[in-house]
């Protein structure tokens, strides 16, 4: 198992601990923030495959939600980047095996611009609020219009 496959099993722990209530919203993102960071991987400049797609992913969401309320401008060069590795994993799938779809969020600043995507085979779930993924994601005909609740819902709509 390679430091990348042991940081996504170690982040499905913590998705766990979460989820039975056993750490906070804020715990789960700070040890998920400490393990991207002690990681002797950082972002990769060439995406060639889903794992390294998905890590950069991560990477930056990570950083994002580290900064969030503290420093816009660099919460939003995150989430830029944040999107062009979503852009690259749905380039590696082709579009193939995704759905998505706006969700229900308690946020007005996000309500009809956050949107879930669904990576199928994956169960991978990515979130975005591009304008350019969305367009490419109806231009593939992977886009629902319908406004649906998150899989993740509790998550999504829980403060930090």
């Amino acid at each position: 198992m390679n430091e990348i496959q042991k940081y996504f099993k170690y982040r499905q722990g913590l998705i766990n601990q979460y989820v039975k209530g056993d750490m906070t919203k804020r715990e789960y993102l700070s040890r998920n923030l400490d393990a991207v960071l002690a990681l002797r991987e950082k972002p990769f400049s060439i995406v060639d495959t889903l794992e390294k797609g998905l890590f950069n992913y991560q990477y930056y969401n990570a950083l994002a939600k580290e900064c969030k309320n503290t420093d816009p401008t660099r919460t939003d060069f995150y989430y830029s980047k944040k999107d062009r590795a979503t852009m690259n994993v749905l380039r590696i799938l082709d579009f193939s095996g995704v759905e998505a779809y706006f969700i229900r969020v308690r946020s007005s600043q996000l309500k009809g611009r956050l949107y879930e995507v669904i990576i199928q085979e994956y169960q991978m779930i990515l979130h975005s609020a591009s304008t350019e993924i969305l367009d490419r994601l109806r231009c593939e005909g992977v886009f629902s219009e319908e406004t649906r609740q998150s899989v993740i819902d509790g998550y999504i709509n829980q403060k930090y």
